[in-house]
């Protein structure tokens, strides 16, 4: 993905964000566009079920997802190098091109293998993707001169992309509900993917960054390998980039997880049960989805004034992962005892976690990390997102086979805090002894 420069005061430290002073601008406003057209993914919260009615286990489940997420990272720099080639308007194109392709390879698919190719376009959506919206996002900034207002700002576009998540549960649920099917609605996600596939065509170019030629491909895997050795160099720098990044991973591996619970409780309630068992799952996955989706909205929205009741963005981001793992075994537990409900609401608050950290963790590396391998941080955060999602979906899946979705949950959770020390970020900030930021991807 490209590379961005931000040129921002040296601060010693980051301090309380200071409250908004940016405009909500046209700009802005396609921004939050694009975001919560990109969450129209009908499927998602219908994947895992889908994939169950395919015939396929936990454990192929959980390879699925490790694939992805392995197939997404050694895809990076092959599409970072085009997307240096294109530009960024050009790459987002290119993305939203590899969705649509891999929608409908997953609305024809019948078996293992044909999913697994239908991963394959997703995982080069992925990769096309990856930084390069925030870095148009942190480009617009600079232009602007509103670089201090990133959590903020950034806070506030995702939060449209939850409100996308939201309207795209009961969207899905409905059609769930009328079709009787899952299939459907791979083929319905396309129509949002390409609305927003011409509306980023809309985007100024002055957003598209540098553009190189396809001749750099050498020294692009150059930079890349070592930005990869100098970011596991220094024992602060990994946990710093661990720590914003096992939350993720947690949450990429054992989001989708939700749906046999919420399934679970439907079919275990005296309520419509006049109904067949897809359509009462439906109606309680679109509401369940909707609520959460609205919450999370919300979440992402304040995440700049929760920041700033901090010192500094250490504080947060360790009691907010270390809370997000308790939820996750408590959750586990309740599910394990069939406390579905309870279960469902310990799940939400994994969900509030992730996107109350998400615009605090995109911040904490560009603003605590070193000057001088801060784009090093940067270049591999996705990278070590991944391969946590792959280990832990993996092991989710596995476990679930062998001993119960409950118990997984439960191991992994009770698992991650045991292993807490090793990724707990030190509360003082980190001097900075610069004026430049270097390049950065996310």
């Amino acid at each position: 993905m490209p590379l961005l420069r931000i040129d921002e005061p040296g601060n010693a430290d980051h301090k309380k964000p200071m409250a908004g002073t940016y405009q909500k601008d046209l700009q802005y406003a396609k921004f939050s566009a694009y975001g919560f057209l990109k969450n129209l993914k009908l499927f998602e919260p219908f994947l895992i079920l889908f994939l169950l009615e395919k015939g396929l286990s936990f454990t192929l489940i959980g390879t699925l997802y490790a694939y992805r997420e392995i197939m997404t990272n050694v895809l990076e720099v092959p599409t970072g190098v085009i997307a240096d080639a294109l530009g960024r308007r050009s790459t987002m194109v290119q993305s939203f091109l590899s969705y649509i392709i891999s929608f409908l390879i997953f609305y024809y698919a019948a078996g293992f293998w044909l999913l697994l190719l239908g991963m394959t376009f997703f995982a080069f959506g992925e990769a096309f993707r990856g930084g390069t919206h925030k870095a148009m996002i942190f480009e617009y900034l600079r232009m602007k001169g509103w670089q201090d207002q990133k959590v903020d700002y950034y806070g506030h576009t995702r939060s449209w992309s939850q409100r996308g998540s939201a309207v795209s549960a009961l969207i899905a649920a409905a059609i769930v509900f009328v079709s009787g099917r899952y299939d459907v609605i791979f083929l319905i996600s396309t129509l949002p993917y390409i609305v927003n596939l011409f509306l980023m065509l809309s985007y100024p170019p002055e957003l598209d960054g540098e553009v190189h030629t396809v001749g750099s491909i050498r020294q692009s895997f150059r930079v890349v390998w070592q930005s990869f050795k100098m970011s596991l160099a220094g024992q602060e720098v990994f946990r710093a980039t661990t720590n914003v990044c096992i939350y993720d991973g947690f949450y990429n591996a054992v989001k989708d997880f939700l749906q046999p619970i919420v399934k679970s409780l439907a079919l275990s309630l005296p309520v419509l049960i006049f109904l067949q068992g897809k359509q009462r799952s439906a109606v309680l996955l679109g509401l369940v989805y909707f609520c959460i989706y609205l919450m999370t909205s919300q979440a992402s929205r304040r995440a700049g004034d929760f920041a700033a009741r901090f010192a500094t963005l250490a504080r947060p981001l360790n009691l907010t992962m270390l809370t997000g793992f308790i939820l996750g075994s408590i959750c586990g537990l309740s599910y394990l005892y069939s406390f579905d409900l309870a279960a469902i609401i310990l799940f939400t608050g994994i969900f509030i976690i992730q996107n109350l950290r998400s615009p605090m963790s995109v911040t904490y590396v560009s603003d605590t990390v070193p000057c001088e391998i801060l784009a090093t941080s940067l270049s591999v955060r996705s990278l070590v997102t991944a391969l946590y999602t792959a280990v832990m979906a993996f092991i989710m899946g596995v476990l679930a086979d062998h001993l119960g979705l409950g118990q997984a949950l439960m191991i992994l959770s009770l698992g991650l805090i045991a292993l807490a020390p090793l990724y707990l970020v030190k509360i003082e900030p980190h001097p900075k002894t610069c004026t430049d930021t270097p390049p950065m991807d996310q």
